[in-house]
């Protein structure tokens, strides 16, 4: 669910992150939208522009986890690519952890498929920091993460009985993987694209990543609407690695029933507008499998 949070940043929040990296007391906050687990400010210093990012601490989300350490992490290591923001600092308030880090200004994606291939392939070629969790590889532990996932909602019968039969082998090829590249989380700037929001990231097989951009429901909720076939070809063909493709389409069922749970949760949650990402996910399965 969404964390609420003050326009303003608490007092306490604010002269601790002012302290820490030496910013002006007139420094100006201003509240910035479009997550939808934490809660961010762009902080205007002079010409160099920072976020702070205060992490919710009662997000227990069973998908997409929210580890502020682990951002901090990715950001150290990625920064010099341009795949992420340049990390600044790690506070610890009474408020929860916060991160600081370069803002990237720009537009969110929208639009061209084939660059968030090229990103993507990018990423899954760049080297993995130490520490980092594992997530499901392969049909068994996809089925087992779904389940878990089901074991949290109430009314599960009817994603329940959708689950898929045919077995996919675990990937021995494991990658960096970003876990949450949505629309929001796909800064156009300057002609590049970045990825920003890093606080699920793991090592695991690619077509996790893949299944959560091309997924219907994730593309409607952070975008207005699902990809058209056309533009999962697109990107599927951009994305340069034919296995990996393959793989992802074998696995494809998998993805979008272990989604239909997710947006089955998020509804219970209360989060109604998963109601319709739901209906595209069972579609999709169904697509998948005929």
């Amino acid at each position: 669910m969404a964390y609420s949070f003050p326009t303003t940043p608490p007092e306490d929040l604010r002269i601790a992150v002012e302290a820490q990296c030496l910013l002006h007391k007139q420094t100006e906050w201003r509240l910035l939208t479009g997550g939808r687990t934490n809660i961010s400010w762009l902080v205007n210093e002079n010409s160099d522009a920072l976020v702070v990012k205060l992490y919710c601490r009662s997000t227990l989300n069973p998908l997409f986890p929210n580890d502020a350490f682990a951002e901090a992490s990715l950001l150290h290591h990625l920064s010099p690519d341009g795949l992420a923001p340049r990390f600044v600092e790690t506070l610890q308030t009474a408020h929860g952890t916060c991160n600081v880090y370069s803002y990237i200004p720009g537009q969110i994606w929208l639009t061209g498929t084939k660059r968030v291939a090229d990103l993507m392939h990018c990423l899954h070629h760049t080297d993995a920091p130490s520490g980092l969790r594992s997530t499901a590889n392969g049909s068994a532990e996809l089925t087992l993460e779904t389940y878990r996932i089901l074991s949290l909602c109430t009314h599960t019968k009817g994603v329940a009985d959708l689950e898929p039969s045919n077995v996919v082998p675990k990937s021995e090829k494991l990658s960096l993987l970003h876990n949450d590249i949505v629309p929001a989380n796909l800064i156009c700037s300057n002609n590049m694209l970045h990825l920003i929001d890093w606080q699920c990231p793991s090592q695991g097989d690619a077509c996790l990543d893949l299944a959560v951009f091309l997924s219907p429901a994730m593309q409607l909720i952070y975008r207005g609407s699902p990809l058209t076939s056309q533009e999962v070809s697109e990107f599927l063909q951009a994305y340069g690695d034919p296995d990996v493709v393959t793989r992802y389409l074998n696995l494809a069922p998998h993805f979008h029933w272990r989604m239909a749970a997710y947006c089955l949760w998020q509804m219970e949650q209360g989060q109604s507008d998963y109601e319709e990402g739901l209906k595209l996910e069972v579609q999709a399965l169904r697509r998948a499998q005929s």
